[in-house]
C-alpha cells in the first residue's frame, strides 16, 4: 500500500510539472504596412522583418517597391504578385491580411477575394459592413476570414458604427464564424472606449488586432510602446490567450513615422514574452 501511494504521489508531481512546463503558444505577430506608409511595400516588408515581425498586413494605395510604382491591390499582375511573395519569403514575413474596402456587388467583390488567394492571404480587412451578406457569400466559398475594423467614434456621423464593438458584436453573432473583429485598440481608447472591456465584448469573434498602446482614454493621444501606456495590453494578451485566439496581431504604430523600427521591435518583444504566473 505504501509502494502505491508512492506511486501515486509521484505521478501526481509528474503531472503537476508537466502542466506547468506547457509552452505558452506563440502569437502570430508582425506589423500593418501603414506603420511604414512613408516607405514601400518591399520596404515595409524589409522593416517589419528587421523588427521581429513575421506576418504583415498590407493596405491599398501603398507604392509597391522602389523600382515598381504600382499600388498594391487587386490591379497587379500575377508576375507583380509572385515577385512580391518572393520578397515576403526572403525576409521571412508571411501576408497574413489586406485591408480594404469590399464592395456589395459580387463580382466586384470577388476581385478582392480573388486577389487576396493569390496572395494566399489568410484574412481580410474591411469597414464594408454593408457588403456582409456578399462577404459571407465568399468568406464560405473561399475559405477566408474576415474582421471589421474600427475606427474611433465620428462625432459628426452619427451613421458610422463600427466604433461600438457592440454593434460589431450583434453584426457578426449570427454570421459565419470566419466573420468577426479587428479590434484596433488604439481607436477604442480614442472613443472612450477600455479597450479590454471592449476585448471582451467581442468574446472570441477577433480575426486580427491592430494592437496599439495610448497614455490616455477618451481622446486620441500618441501611440506608446506597448506595457508604457494605460490600454492593459498584458491583461488584452491574456484575454486573447484565454479565448485561444488564433490569428494575427498587427502592430499598427503612429508615431516616429520615418525611424520606427526600434520602437516597433520593442512592441513586437512584449507581445511574444511569455506571461508572469499571475497573469497566466
Amino acid at each position: 500500500m505504501a509502494i502505491r501511494h508512492l506511486f501515486r504521489l509521484i505521478l501526481a508531481v509528474s503531472l503537476t510539472a508537466s502542466a506547468v512546463a506547457e509552452p505558452v503558444p506563440a502569437f502570430r505577430a508582425g506589423c500593418a504596412s501603414y506603420t511604414f506608409n512613408r516607405f514601400t511595400a518591399y520596404e515595409a516588408v524589409e522593416k517589419t522583418s528587421q523588427a521581429g515581425g513575421t506576418v504583415i498586413e498590407f493596405y491599398p494605395g501603398q507604392t509597391l517597391s522602389p523600382s515598381d510604382p504600382a499600388r498594391v491591390s487587386p490591379d497587379l499582375t500575377d508576375a507583380q504578385v509572385d515577385a512580391l511573395l518572393e520578397h515576403l519569403k526572403k525576409n521571412h514575413v508571411v501576408a497574413a491580411s489586406y485591408y480594404t474596402d469590399i464592395p456589395k456587388d459580387e463580382t466586384q467583390a470577388r476581385k478582392v477575394f480573388e486577389f487576396a488567394r493569390k496572395m494566399k492571404l489568410r484574412s481580410l480587412t474591411t469597414e464594408s459592413d454593408d457588403a456582409i451578406d456578399t462577404i459571407e457569400k465568399l468568406v464560405k466559398e473561399f475559405d477566408l476570414r474576415v474582421g471589421f475594423h474600427e475606427h474611433a467614434k465620428k462625432p459628426d456621423d452619427p451613421n458610422y458604427k463600427l466604433w461600438d464593438p457592440q454593434f460589431v458584436h450583434d453584426l457578426v453573432k449570427n454570421r459565419d464564424r470566419r466573420i468577426g473583429a479587428c479590434a484596433d485598440t488604439g481607436h477604442w481608447a480614442t472613443s472612450g472606449l477600455v479597450p479590454l472591456d471592449a476585448l471582451k465584448i467581442l468574446d472570441g469573434r477577433i480575426i486580427s488586432l491592430h494592437l496599439k498602446d495610448r497614455k490616455e482614454i477618451g481622446r486620441e493621444t500618441t501611440d506608446q510602446i506597448l506595457g508604457s501606456g494605460i490600454s492593459n495590453i498584458a491583461g488584452i494578451l491574456q484575454e486573447l490567450r484565454r479565448t485561444k485566439f488564433d490569428g494575427s496581431i498587427f502592430i499598427e504604430y503612429e508615431a516616429n513615422w520615418e525611424n520606427s523600427v526600434s520602437d516597433v521591435r520593442q512592441c513586437l518583444e512584449f507581445v511574444s514574452k511569455k506571461p508572469t504566473p499571475a497573469s497566466r
